[in-house]
């Protein structure tokens, strides 16, 4: 019988390792067909799943509820599994160098709880080579089995969307590699058991490395162009999304839009190539260029509303600033890496101290990471400036009254920065706002 045949047949199990905004949806796609163990080191995560709650907002407490996943933070019942999906974040240091402490950790433990005859697949976002050259001697090393003897090794990059309701896991193609033609036969088909898309056999593991690394590259590049074009058209006194909406009536013209990037894909991406590529002797140019230009937005936004302030009459020094969204994306809890704290830092530089509102964000983990408290929408009132830093629903849902109530009604102006154009500008275009988008 081969591994595949008996994973189908319940005589072995899949281990998802790291259940956060990737991991957990895909165990829980897995539970559906075949037997999965859901292991995360943090046991209180692990204690919300177990009790039906789905603190990411990917698939919802009643598919936490009703999943058959066996939720663990106990790592000895890894040993159970022969088949392993590494789905752990892969960050940058505060020098933009990749931080591959989660992934060299999880290849420790799968090392220390492997049994021979296994197939690891890793799924973490890194530049091309790390599979191969650091998790497997880790492995190796933990284990005292040998790679391709004992057991072999996979890279299948994920592609979840967090937040996105209709792009998942099942609905895109997947990208699959293995190590031998008979690895990739396997991967391929325990992914079939759950991809409707199907999946994409790559020539290698280095070339499905490369392939996530160059999506998320390709994104970055394209919406630093949006943001220096944004730049370029306020400096004109021209409305960046009104030249977008008539340059996208020609066929072949990208739908891309400036705004903040941030997140752990997106804003952290491109510097896994970089830092390869500066290994073997190349300097980036247009990736590196195209991430100052993201990197720097947020201190963008806080000049420019610290510019409209002073042409509204208001004193910065102590102005009331409020950021409406703190989210790396819209309909999303997720704070890591989000680049609305960059608007908030720089505000503080110039003697404001806003005040952040986001129902829809984890506020444990935003006051965990960056030290800030959410306050309450009830809180919102006689603001000399208002900040939707993030499209949420909510938000979006906001009638001009709503948002005219937030403001001080003695001031003759009401700032309005809407960053992303959620609103009709037409409607804030009169002589009581002064509205500004990127």
């Amino acid at each position: 019988m081969s591994l595949y045949e008996d994973i189908v047949a319940g005589r072995e199990k899949l281990s998802l390792v790291g259940l956060g905004y990737v991991g957990m949806p895909i165990a829980v796609a897995f539970a559906k067909k075949i037997n999965v163990i859901g292991f995360d080191l943090n046991a209180a995560k692990i204690d919300l799943y177990k009790n039906g709650v789905d603190p990411t907002g990917e698939v919802g407490d009643a598919a936490i509820r009703e999943t058959k996943v066996d939720f663990t933070a106990d790592p000895s019942r890894l040993r159970e599994a022969k088949f392993h999906i590494v789905a752990v974040p892969t960050p940058v240091n505060d020098d933009h160098t990749p931080d591959l402490t989660p992934v060299e950790g999880a290849s420790r433990l799968l090392g220390q709880n492997l049994t021979k005859g296994s197939i690891i697949v890793f799924e973490s976002t890194v530049y091309p080579s790390v599979t191969e050259d650091v998790c497997v001697p880790i492995i190796e090393a933990e284990s005292g089995l040998k790679c391709g003897v004992d057991f072999k090794i996979g890279y299948s990059p994920e592609r979840i969307n967090p937040g996105d309701k209709v792009h998942r896991l099942e609905t895109i193609t997947k990208i699959v590699s293995g190590m031998d033609e008979e690895t990739l036969d396997t991967i391929a088909k325990v992914y079939e058991l759950v991809v409707e898309a199907g999946v994409y056999r790559a020539q290698s593991i280095k070339v499905a490395e490369a392939a996530k690394v160059i999506e998320n590259s390709q994104r970055d590049i394209n919406i630093a162009f949006m943001n220096e074009l944004s730049i370029i058209f306020h400096k004109m006194g021209i409305d960046t999304k009104d030249v977008l909406e008539a340059a996208g009536t020609k066929w072949n013209f990208l739908n891309f839009k400036p705004g903040l990037v941030g997140g752990h894909c997106i804003g952290v991406d491109p510097y896994y190539l970089t830092y390869k590529a500066e290994q073997l002797g190349y300097h980036s140019q247009i990736i590196l260029s195209g991430r100052r230009i993201n990197d720097d937005m947020g201190k963008y936004v806080a000049e420019s509303l610290v510019k409209n302030l002073i042409k509204s009459g208001v004193a910065v020094k102590g102005a009331r600033v409020v950021i409406m969204g703190f989210t790396f994306k819209e309909n999303c809890p997720d704070t890591r890496n989000t680049k609305v704290i960059d608007i908030y830092n720089e505000l503080k530089e110039y003697g404001i101290d806003p005040i952040v509102v986001d129902p829809a964000a984890d506020a444990d983990e935003a006051k965990r990471l960056y030290g800030i408290e959410f306050s309450d929408e009830s809180e919102v009132h006689d603001m000399d400036a208002v900040i939707f830093a993030v499209c949420h629903d909510q938000f979006a849902s906001y009638d001009r009254a709503k948002v005219s109530a937030m403001f001080n009604p003695a001031n003759p102006v009401k700032v309005l920065a809407d960053l992303k154009g959620m609103f009709d500008k037409s409607e804030y275009s009169d002589k009581e706002y002064l509205y500004w988008r990127l």
